[in-house]
């Protein structure tokens, strides 16, 4: 009878058990699925920690541990969610890669970066990585520009979101926030914060004494982000959605975050109300201003958002503004983009998407006159950590700054640190090759090698044994390389340069078959001149004519006996006299330039023909096209002696 009495307990036990379990996880659920991460890790961690085993309930905590930067404990839970060999989301392979990055398991990271790259062809992410694959040594060389150390303004508690304004660095504190009956956000677990400021020193450039901001700016809930106008008339912050003393909500009940406008009347802040924009719906926040206070930058994951969070500006016009645009692809990820920070010609932003240490880093990007963004870098191992390293703010003139992390060795959960860039950033490329004969494959050495930007000469070198050239270089610009070596044809090409540090390979073949040429011809058909081009009615030496005019001037130092008679010509139109004295004009400027180049007066004659020698019909009261009337206005350069 025992027996039996053992057994039923046993069945009784064991479902009792199970939901219990069940119980736990659906509470975790319900707290995951209302933001309430560090409620639901609670919830999870406890039957977890009993051997329970669920594909959802590891995604979800994992999730809680990524979307709070523990990128440690994140790992673990991923680990757990991939040990079961379930098909699982490609997102979760890049959250797994990044977490384990964070975590230092850089060669187990870079084999779930593969994964996901290989699942994802079109996501931005696996694009900007497949492009920069050395992105670690570009990271490497982008470090050692900056002096950093902590900004002793610190405390405990997470301390984050600079801004300096007035002599005074501003930011984000949850150090004291209600006293006996401390608020907690149920997101991170953490204290609401509020808004501190800091007097800085005129003498170390440090902050501070530490002062809560005592006016209506903070809340009972989190406030974060102050920006302020130059006149200190206007602030835009951030502060979870507050409406009329309570809390907004979405609809599914969550309170989400929103940017906020106040003004100062009567040394008081007031009108303190959500932009425009903003929406119960979702999240704005981390405004930015740009310098001439025409444009809000901001983070938000409004519907339109490739990811996580994207970078957005609107137009600010007298007080009102337009509609929200996403800075694109160019900038955001599939990732979370966030806390801008922009100066006259540059955008600072933060970005787990963009290739990185791990958790967010800090990039710059160049802001162009069209206002779309080129040329992102990761700014480098001073600043950025395998934590998150965020809320980057800098003077252009001084080049002093602010940005904060979670990175180890600070005081609390988000710190402050202080830094001085030495050195601007600055993207350059090498462009380099190998010289090689087109028939033969042989390398050329002794090649002598022109870089030439918009027409004008940048640098000269002469290739070595092996036929290598190289340039240090600008990246995103287009030059031109010209290549010239005796018995060969000179050789020129156009390359334009990416807008990435790294190397642009340029091979350059020559053809051995150099023009061979005898008393009477004209050296210009050699080098496929029909014209040297000027300006409509002048004759003084424009770029575009240079280009030209550098391979007849090549020739000249090449055969040191050729002798030139330089010959103009103009079409029909216009008057005789005038196309002959225009003609003669541009034919003894030609000649002029080549003598300023080096070139002995006494090889080179000239003579200006007008529209007395024309190679067509198209003579006065003739009907031509543009194209007919272009083959009389042309250039010869006749020889003479060789």
């Amino acid at each position: 009878m025992k027996k039996y009495i053992v057994l039923y307990l046993t069945f009784v036990v064991f479902p009792l058990k199970l939901y219990s379990q069940q119980a736990k996880v659906n509470t975790g659920d319900k707290n995951y699925n209302n933001y309430a991460y560090s409620n639901a890790i609670k919830s999870y961690e406890n039957v977890a920690d009993k051997g329970y085993k669920s594909e959802g309930m590891f995604k979800r905590l994992g999730n809680s541990y990524y979307f709070n930067s523990d990128f440690e404990n994140a790992a673990k839970w991923y680990g757990e969610l991939f040990a079961m060999n379930v098909a699982v989301e490609p997102e979760y392979y890049y959250r797994y890669a990044q977490s384990l990055k964070s975590a230092g398991e850089i060669e187990k990271s870079n084999k779930y970066f593969a994964e996901f790259n290989a699942k994802n062809l079109s996501d931005n992410r696996t694009i900007l990585y497949n492009k920069d694959q050395n992105y670690r040594e570009e990271i490497k060389k982008n470090s050692g520009r900056y002096t950093v150390e902590n900004a002793a303004i610190n405390s405990p508690y997470s301390d984050y979101g600079s801004f300096v304004y007035n002599h005074k660095v501003y930011f984000a504190s949850a150090r004291d926030t209600g006293n006996f009956t401390k608020r907690k956000h149920k997101w991170t677990g953490k204290y609401f914060t509020n808004i501190y400021n800091a007097d800085i020193d005129s003498v170390t450039n440090l902050p501070s004494k530490v002062n809560k901001i005592k006016t209506t700016l903070n809340s009972r809930f989190n406030e974060s982000s102050p920006v302020f106008t130059k006149d200190g008339k206007t602030v835009y912050f951030t502060r979870n959605n507050f409406v009329k003393g309570k809390k907004g909500k979405d609809s599914t009940r969550t309170t989400l975050i929103k940017i906020y406008k106040a003004t100062l009347e009567n040394d008081k802040w007031t009108n303190i109300a959500a932009l425009p924009f903003t929406s119960d719906n979702y999240s704005t926040a981390h405004p930015a201003l740009s310098p001439d206070e025409k444009i809000l930058y901001f983070a938000s994951d409004m519907p339109g958002t490739v990811g996580q969070s994207d970078i957005y500006k609107v137009d600010i016009n007298n007080g009102s503004f337009g509609a929200p645009i996403n800075l694109g692809k160019s900038s955001n990820t599939e990732g979370k983009e966030t806390f801008p920070y922009v100066t006259q010609d540059e955008i600072y932003f933060a970005s787990d998407g963009h290739p990185g240490l791990g958790g967010l880093d800090v990039f710059v990007g160049q802001i162009e006159d069209n206002g779309t963004i080129s040329n992102i870098q990761n700014v480098g191992a001073d600043i950025n950590s395998p934590k998150d390293d965020f809320a980057y703010v800098i003077d252009p003139v001084s080049r002093r700054g602010y940005f904060s992390s979670n990175k180890d060795g600070g005081q609390g959960s988000d710190d402050i640190y202080v830094f001085l860039e030495n050195k601007k950033l600055k993207c350059t490329q090498e462009l380099e090759g190998i010289i090689t004969d087109v028939i033969t494959g042989h390398v050329l050495p002794e090649t002598k090698v022109t870089l030439h930007e918009n027409g004008v000469e940048k640098s000269t070198m002469i290739s070595d044994a092996a036929g290598f050239y190289t340039f240090s270089i600008e990246c995103g610009k287009t030059y031109l390389v010209k290549a010239e070596k005796q018995n060969y044809k000179i050789k020129e090409l156009s390359v334009n340069i990416g807008k990435l540090n790294g190397k642009t390979s340029l091979p350059i073949t020559l053809d051995h078959s150099r023009c061979k040429f005898a008393v009477g011809d004209d050296l210009g058909k050699c080098f496929g001149i029909k014209m040297i081009y000027f300006d409509l009615n002048k004759w003084s030496i424009e770029t575009k004519a240079e280009v030209d005019l550098e391979k007849i001037l090549a020739a000249l130092n090449h055969n040191p006996n050729l002798k030139l008679d330089i010959r103009s010509y103009t079409d029909s139109r216009g008057s005789s006299k005038y196309n002959e004295s225009l003609s003669d004009k541009r034919a003894k400027a030609t000649i002029e330039w080549l003598v300023n180049k080096g070139i002995s007066q006494e090889r080179l004659t000239g003579k200006g023909y007008g529209e007395s020698q024309l190679v067509n019909g198209c003579s006065d009261g003739v009907k031509c096209s543009e194209e007919e009337h272009s083959l009389n206005r042309r250039s010869e350069f006749i020889i003479i002696a060789i």
